[in-house]
């Protein structure tokens, strides 16, 4: 079958949406994107679809797709994310030699765009389910540096109680308000994290607090008494195309973060549990999230105090550039 390649055009996020689909149907990782969230990530910060997207098309299908997205910053290491996704019925060595030479041009060429002369890594994840990507990643000299678990808790009646908050810290949830202090705080927490960079105001604008599927009323701060300072944060969205395909309303606990100095208390834990404890009083009935497995501050077993498993793993695979 003859392929048609050129770059992916915005009013084809219909047609993305239905490739990721039957990816995800035939290798399930338990992500389910609306068209909605397509554009989202087509739309972010820095994202030039003619430069840095590929897609192959057939029979008005979309079949094979790439994309490359700049981070916020380099901090020294440009840690670009990428992503390839290729149709069961399509993937065969002329399909994945295009894509993953592809990749590289076009990551060089966004890299020099905006930051010029840092080192430059590319890191695409592939889940456990999807053997074929991280095949075609690895015969490509791509390294499997690190591993993230997919969590998942039940919000039942089983669902650990939530320890008491400090009395000392003010519990709100996410106003627009708090935008510049979340940030901040985010920005802190996760200095130092692998994989981690710090984020821009108009980066955490579109990916989190501008997302569709964020939810503030289910997004918790600890504020200090004088409300000008984020100490603990956890923030949440739902992904309506999981409700769909599932029939399960799950919240996804996207960030969870303590400062430093509240470190050791359990701030973190108690925070979380009366987030889940929250959600299930919503109506939900299950939380999922992400973590890395080697995370610093072992925020692994801070979550399965809280009721969560491990439902799926996820390798980063990091291929370096000079």
């Amino acid at each position: 079958m003859t392929l048609t390649w050129g770059p992916l055009r915005i009013d084809e996020a219909g047609l993305l949406t239905e490739l990721l689909g039957a990816v995800e149907k035939s290798e399930p990782t338990g992500e389910h994107m609306s068209e909605q969230d397509v554009r989202e990530d087509l739309t972010q910060p820095g994202t030039d679809l003619p430069t840095q997207t590929l897609a192959a098309r057939a029979q008005g299908h979309l079949v094979a797709y790439a994309m490359v997205a700049v981070r916020d910053a380099a901090e020294p290491v440009h840690l670009l994310r990428a992503e390839v996704v290729v149709h069961p019925g399509h993937r065969d060595d002329a399909v994945r030699e295009r894509l993953l030479s592809w990749l590289a041009g076009a990551a060089r060429t966004a890299h020099e765009g905006t930051f010029p002369g840092a080192p430059l890594e590319i890191h695409v994840m592939a889940h456990e389910n999807r053997p074929w990507t991280a095949e075609a990643l690895a015969a490509a000299g791509y390294e499997r540096r690190r591993t993230f678990v997919e969590m998942r808790a039940a919000l039942d009646a089983n669902l650990p109680a939530p320890a008491p908050l400090p009395d000392d810290l003010r519990l709100v949830t996410h106003e627009p308000a708090h935008a510049e202090a979340t940030l901040a705080a985010r920005n802190e927490v996760f200095a130092g994290h692998w994989g981690s960079t710090h984020v821009t105001a108009e980066g955490w604008q579109h990916r989190v607090l501008g997302s569709e599927a964020f939810r503030p009323d289910l997004s918790f701060l600890l504020l200090t008494p004088g409300r000008e300072r984020v100490e603990a944060f956890v923030l949440s969205a739902h992904f309506a195309a999981d409700t769909a395909a599932t029939g399960v309303r799950e919240l996804y606990v996207s960030h969870v973060g303590t400062r430093e100095g509240l470190r050791g208390r359990g701030v973190g834990s108690a925070l979380l549990g009366h987030t889940l404890a929250a959600a299930r009083d919503a109506g939900f009935r299950r939380s999922s999230l992400s973590v890395d497995v080697d995370n610093a501050t072992r925020a692994l077993g801070v979550y399965e105090r809280c009721g969560y498993v491990v439902d799926s793993t996820s390798h980063d695979y990091v291929l370096s550039l000079a």
